[in-house]
């Protein structure tokens, strides 16, 4: 960050950021600095995005081949009616851009594949999981370990969601696919058939924007080596220790040689 000097109105704008002992201006000034990818522009990255964008983060790049539909409203905060119908990654752009104008978006309205995800993940000093199903979280999770970067893993259905962070530059940390093993493939449950309440993917979604903050400005402890669970029926939270599978058909081939923890 040498010769990074922050203006008046970024100031003022993050005041309440700088105001942090753990986050301070050179904390914000990492934020600033950072680049954020989103995979999946729905019920969590509607939260993610929106506070990744509020927060200053300085590259967004959001991923979803989706459009915005009248069903999606009932829990996808950074769409409206008046925009139903076109890309959810446009959308949410208008809505980033519309809390701060400052962040820089790029929007790409395709499917996440092996290819595209190979070009983005490199690019990224964070990675959220936002999609909504299996093959996607597992091609996801391989490129994470390919390139050495931090992935922030979120999921909701009916009233139930769960947050996780799998860091290959820490060698304990298991990955996503320790814990949830790509072969074989669960049955997939989505909220179209099985139902998700709204305010479920706000909390799991600012669960993943704080855990990837901190992951920039590299502050307290995340949930690497943890899974945390949310039963929102009573508002109770649990959690799991997860390790990594010395058999893991991913980890084990692909994790890169360790790697500095300095953004």
């Amino acid at each position: 960050m040498a010769g990074f000097e922050m203006t008046d109105d970024q100031l003022l704008r993050y005041s309440r950021h700088i105001l942090l002992d753990a986050l301070g201006i050179e904390g914000q000034e990492k934020i600033l600095s950072s680049h954020a990818l989103v995979i999946g522009a729905g019920g969590l990255g509607s939260p993610v995005t929106l506070y990744l964008a509020s927060a200053g983060v300085g590259h967004i790049t959001l991923v979803d081949p989706d459009t915005v539909d009248a069903s999606n409203l009932q829990r996808q905060i950074a769409h409206t009616l008046d925009r139903v119908g076109q890309f959810k990654v446009d959308s949410a752009q208008q809505a980033m851009q519309a809390i701060n104008p400052d962040v820089r978006v790029s929007a790409i309205a395709e499917r996440a594949d092996t290819a595209l995800l190979d070009k983005l993940v490199a690019q990224a000093d964070v990675v959220l999981d936002c999609c909504d199903n299996f093959s996607t979280r597992q091609a996801v999770n391989r490129a994470c370990m390919q390139h050495g970067k931090p992935l922030v893993s979120g999921a909701a259905i009916r009233m139930d969601g769960q947050v996780s962070v799998f860091d290959p530059r820490q060698p304990s940390s298991p990955c996503y696919a320790c814990v949830f093993p790509p072969e074989p493939a669960p049955e997939e449950t989505l909220c179209a058939t099985m139902g998700v309440f709204a305010p479920l993917v706000g909390i799991i979604g600012s669960v993943q924007a704080a855990e990837a903050l901190k992951l920039l400005i590299q502050t307290g402890s995340t949930l690497v080596g943890r899974l945390s669970m949310l039963d929102a029926r009573h508002m109770a939270w649990s959690e799991v220790r997860i390790g990594r599978n010395a058999q893991c058909p991913v980890c084990s081939a692909l994790r890169p040689p360790r790697l500095s923890m300095v953004h």
